[in-house]
């Protein structure tokens, strides 16, 4: 019995100290909070865009 509890806490020291796919999902995180904030940024971004067409647009109108 003692064996196999020695076993397993080898096994679970193992699992504890291995940490290969923690960069992964660390960019992941990273990735997917600028893809947020773009996405977030995006609606300001339209209206400030269309304001300005709109602007060169009557200017244009009142040129011709």
């Amino acid at each position: 019995m003692r064996n196999e509890l020695g076993r397993i806490r080898i096994v679970l020291r193992a699992l504890h100290s291995e940490d290969s796919g923690q960069d992964l999902v660390e960019y992941a995180f990273i990735a997917a909070a600028i893809a947020l904030g773009a996405a977030a940024a995006m609606g300001t971004v339209a209206e400030q865009v269309n304001s300005v067409f709109l602007a060169l647009a009557s200017k244009f109108q009142i040129a011709s």
